[in-house]
C-alpha cells in the first residue's frame, strides 16, 4: 500500500498527516513556532521555524505511525497565505516573512491603488489592494529597508520556502499566487502590467503550477533529515483556503464552506472566473485546476474566541485541566445557557481590524448593549454570535452576486461544536454539514498529492473520499430572531466608523 502526505504551514503551526490510497488518515503530528510582533499591528515569523518544525513534523509522523518513508508515494503542501518571504542571490532569507495578519502596510495599498489605478488593478487580480497581501509587504521593504530590498533576487510564500529547502526547486501555485497581488488571475499567469507599473521585477517571482502538479522531488540531504525517500514527488498544493475547501469536498457549483480558524472564511466554487464588483470579495484561482473561487475573509473569527479564552476564562481552564475536558467545549456548554441574542448583546469581531465586507486595518472589536443583567455566559454566546454574524456577511455578498449556496461544509476548531454549527445553520439560514475529513487543509493537500502521483483529478478523488457524517437544518424560529439582530448589526461599523478611527489613531500616537 502506498501513503500521501499533507503538510499544513500555518500561523502557528505546521501539521502533518497521512493517508492511504483509499483516502482513509493515518495519523497525524503538529509541530508549533512562534509568532514575533515586534510592533503594534505587525506580525512576523522566522522562515527557518517553519523548516525546522516541518522537518520534525515529517520525521515525528512516520515514527508514530511506522511507516517507511519509501512508501510515501507523494506530498501536497498547504500553507499560510500571503506572507512574504525575501530571499537573496544565494537563497538566504533576507529577513522574518510579514505574514498575512500584518497590517503596516495601509500608505502602501493606497500608492498601489493610484499607481495602478483601482479599476485596472480589479480588473487584473480581482481584488482591492488589502493590508495583507503580499505585493504591498514589497513596496513597504523598498520604502522602508532600502538595504534589504537591494538584496532581494526571490519573492515566494511561507509554504513555497519549504519546498524549496526539500527540492531544490522554485515554484508557486496558481491559489496562493493569486493572494500576492500579482497574478493575473482570469489568465492563471503573472501580470506584467502590475509588476512593471509597482516595478517589482517578474525575474523574482517563481514559475507556476496547478496545485496537483508535481514540482520536484525530495533532495538526498532532506531525506536524511525527514526519513523519506529521496525523489518523492511534492506537489505545488495550494494556500490554506484552498486547500481546506478541496479537504471538504468544495468542488462544485452550490457548495460553501466556512473555515473557522484564527481567521474565518467563507467560501464559495466558481466554474468560471467571477468578480464582485466592489471587490469586497476575494476572486482567486481555485485548488481545483482551471476553476476559481471567491472567499470573504474575517481576520479574527476563531481568533475572537481565543482572544476571550486567554483573558476572562481563567475558572474554565483550569476546569478543562482538572476535568481532562476541551476549554472550548466547557465555555460554549456555558454560551447555550444564555438566551438567543444575549439579551441584547453585540459583539463586533473586528480584533484585528478586518478585511470582508470592511477593509479597514483600524476597525476595533466591541461589546455593544451591555447591562447589568449581563454574566460571563452573555458574554461568551455574544461572542460566537459575533463572529457569526461577521461571517454571514460574506455570504451576503456572494448571494448578492447570484450564486445559491444550498449547502454548508463547516471546517476548523469550531467545527467541532454542535452548539455552534446550529448557530451557524441558523443565522445563515443554509443546512450545515460535517465531513469525515477533519484535517481540514492538510487533507487537501494530501489529496492534491494523491492527484499529481495518481493521475486522477482532484474532484473525483474528492467524491470518493469525502463523505457527509452530519447534517444540520436551520430552526425557523431561531432564523428569524437572528434576522432582526443581525440586521442591527450589520449597521454598528458605519454608526462606529469614525470613532475606531480616532481611537486607532490616538493609540498609535501614546
Amino acid at each position: 500500500m502506498s501513503y500521501f502526505m499533507g503538510l499544513d504551514l500555518g500561523t502557528s503551526a505546521v501539521k502533518c498527516i497521512l493517508v492511504d490510497d483509499s483516502g482513509n488518515v493515518i495519523g497525524s503530528h503538529s509541530v508549533e513556532y512562534p509568532l514575533q510582533q515586534p510592533h503594534p499591528g505587525w506580525a512576523e515569523q522566522h522562515p527557518e521555524d517553519w523548516w525546522n518544525a516541518t522537518i520534525q513534523g515529517i520525521h515525528a509522523l512516520l515514527t508514530k505511525t511506522n511507516i517507511a518513508g519509501s512508501d510515501v508515494a507523494g506530498i501536497g503542501f498547504s500553507g499560510q497565505m500571503h506572507g512574504s518571504v525575501f530571499l537573496d542571490e544565494a537563497q538566504q532569507v533576507i529577513r522574518p516573512a510579514l505574514l498575512w495578519c500584518d497590517q503596516r502596510t495601509a500608505e502602501q495599498c493606497a500608492y498601489i491603488e493610484s499607481t495602478v489605478g483601482e479599476a485596472e488593478l480589479g480588473r487584473l487580480t480581482g481584488n482591492r489592494a488589502l493590508t495583507g497581501f503580499t505585493a504591498p509587504k514589497v513596496i513597504w521593504l523598498r520604502q522602508h529597508e532600502p538595504e534589504n530590498y537591494a538584496r532581494v533576487r526571490h519573492l515566494l510564500l511561507p509554504k513555497d520556502y519549504v519546498r524549496l529547502r526539500l527540492t531544490g526547486a522554485f515554484g508557486m501555485d496558481m491559489a496562493d499566487a493569486s493572494g500576492t497581488l500579482l497574478l493575473d488571475v482570469a489568465h492563471r499567469s503573472w501580470s506584467q502590467t502590475v509588476a512593471e507599473r509597482l516595478e517589482i521585477p517578474l525575474e523574482w517571482l517563481p514559475p507556476l503550477y496547478e496545485s496537483g502538479d508535481v514540482a520536484g522531488h525530495l533532495l538526498p540531504e532532506a531525506a536524511s533529515l525527514t526519513g523519506l525517500a529521496a525523489g518523492t514527488p511534492i506537489v505545488a498544493g495550494g494556500g490554506d483556503q484552498a486547500c481546506g475547501a478541496v479537504g471538504v469536498g468544495v468542488v462544485r457549483q452550490g457548495i460553501a464552506s466556512v473555515a473557522l480558524g484564527t481567521s474565518g472564511v467563507v467560501f464559495v466554487h466558481d466554474d468560471t472566473y467571477q468578480v464582485d464588483e466592489a471587490y469586497r470579495l476575494h476572486s482567486f484561482c481555485h485548488g481545483v485546476p482551471g476553476k476559481w473561487h471567491r472567499m470573504g475573509v474575517m481576520l479574527a473569527a476563531g481568533g475572537s474566541f481565543q482572544w476571550w479564552r486567554n483573558h476572562f476564562a481563567h475558572e474554565e481552564l483550569e476546569r478543562a485541566q482538572q476535568e481532562g475536558k476541551d476549554v472550548y467545549e466547557i465555555l460554549t456548554s456555558e454560551a447555550s445557557t444564555a438566551p438567543l441574542g444575549s439579551e441584547g448583546l453585540l459583539f463586533l469581531p473586528y480584533l484585528s481590524g478586518e478585511r470582508t465586507p470592511h477593509p479597514d486595518p483600524k476597525a476595533r472589536g466591541a461589546f455593544i448593549g451591555l447591562n447589568l443583567r449581563h454574566g460571563k455566559a452573555h458574554l461568551t454566546r455574544a461572542v460566537l454570535e459575533g463572529i457569526t454574524f461577521g461571517l454571514r456577511d460574506s455570504l451576503q455578498l456572494i448571494r448578492e452576486s447570484g450564486v445559491e449556496v444550498t449547502e454548508l461544509r463547516v471546517n476548523g476548531g469550531g467545527a467541532r461544536s454542535p452548539f455552534w454549527r446550529q448557530m451557524i445553520a441558523d443565522i445563515f439560514g443554509i443546512p450545515v454539514v460535517t465531513v469525515n475529513s477533519t484535517d481540514g487543509p492538510a487533507y487537501g493537500a494530501a489529496i492534491m498529492a494523491a492527484s499529481g502521483v495518481l493521475g486522477e483529478d482532484i474532484t473525483s478523488l474528492c467524491e470518493k473520499w469525502i463523505q457527509v457524517t452530519d447534517r444540520v437544518e436551520p430552526n425557523l424560529d431561531n432564523q428569524n430572531k437572528y434576522e432582526a439582530y443581525y440586521q442591527i448589526y450589520r449597521g454598528l461599523y458605519g454608526t462606529l466608523q469614525n470613532t475606531f478611527h480616532q481611537l486607532s489613531d490616538l493609540a498609535g500616537q501614546s
